[in-house]
C-alpha cells in the first residue's frame, strides 16, 4: 500500500509539472497578444501591465526548475519520467525568453507611443505575430498531448517568421535611407520585429524538446551533408 501511494504522489508530482508548463505558456501568450495590442493603439497602461506581468512569468520559472530539481533529487526518474522532467525545465526556460521578448515588445510599444510624434504604424507586424503565437500555442498543444507530428509543421512556420523578419529589415532601412528622420521609430519596429522572430525560434524549440520527450530523440542539431558518414559523426 505505501508503494501504491508513493507511485501515486510521483504521478501527482509530474502531473502539476505538467500542467504548470501550461498555465506559463498561457501567461506568456497572453503577454505578446497584449503587447501587440498596446502597440497598436497605443494603451501606455495595458503596454505596463505586460511589462509588469514578466514579474509573475519568471516567478513560474524559478517554481517550476525547483520542483522538477526535487523530483529529480527525491524521485531519481528514469526513462520516459526523466525525459518529461528535462522537457519541462528546458520548455520553462524558453518560455521565460519568450516572455522577455513581449516585454521587449512592450517597451519599445511603449517609447514609440511616448513620443512628441504620433506613432502611425508604417509596418504592419501584427500577421507575423500571429504566426509567432500560433506556432507557440501548436507547441505548447503537442506537449499536452505528448504528440511531436506537428513539428515539422512548426519548423516551416518558423521559416516564414525569419523571411518575414528579413522583409522587415529592408522596409525598414529603405526607409532610414530615403528619410533619416524616421531613423529613431524605424529602430524602435526593427526591435519589435526581431523580438517576434525570436518567440519564434523558442516555440519551434519548444515544438523540437516534444519530439525528444516522445522519442527519446535531440533534433535540435541535425547533421549536415557535409558530416554524415564521417568519423565521430
Amino acid at each position: 500500500m505505501k508503494m501504491e501511494h508513493t507511485h501515486k504522489q510521483f504521478d501527482a508530482e509530474l502531473e502539476r509539472i505538467r500542467t504548470g508548463v501550461l498555465t506559463m505558456g498561457g501567461l506568456v501568450e497572453n503577454q505578446i497578444v497584449r503587447a501587440m495590442e498596446g502597440l497598436k493603439n497605443g494603451n501606455l497602461e495595458l503596454l505596463e501591465e505586460v511589462i509588469l506581468q514578466d514579474r509573475d512569468v519568471n516567478r513560474m520559472n524559478v517554481e517550476l526548475d525547483d520542483a522538477c530539481g526535487h523530483i529529480i533529487a527525491l524521485r531519481q526518474p528514469a526513462a520516459v519520467d526523466l525525459r518529461l522532467v528535462m522537457t519541462v525545465m528546458r520548455t520553462v526556460a524558453d518560455l521565460e525568453r519568450i516572455g522577455d521578448e513581449a516585454k521587449k515588445i512592450a517597451k519599445a510599444a511603449r517609447r514609440l507611443h511616448s513620443g512628441s510624434v504620433p506613432y502611425r504604424g508604417q509596418v504592419d507586424l501584427s500577421h507575423t505575430a500571429e504566426v509567432a503565437v500560433s506556432m507557440l500555442r501548436q507547441a505548447l498543444d503537442s506537449f499536452a498531448r505528448a504528440d511531436s507530428s506537428g513539428a515539422e509543421s512548426i519548423g516551416k512556420q518558423d521559416d516564414e517568421v525569419d523571411a518575414a523578419f528579413k522583409a522587415t529589415m529592408r522596409q525598414l532601412i529603405t526607409f532610414m535611407m530615403e528619410d533619416p528622420r524616421t531613423i529613431s521609430t524605424s529602430l524602435e519596429v526593427l526591435f519589435v520585429a526581431k523580438a517576434i522572430e525570436r518567440i519564434g525560434d523558442h516555440a519551434k524549440n519548444i515544438s523540437e524538446y516534444v519530439v525528444f520527450m516522445t522519442q527519446g530523440i535531440d533534433v535540435r542539431y541535425p547533421k549536415s551533408a557535409d558530416t554524415e558518414g564521417q568519423p565521430g559523426a
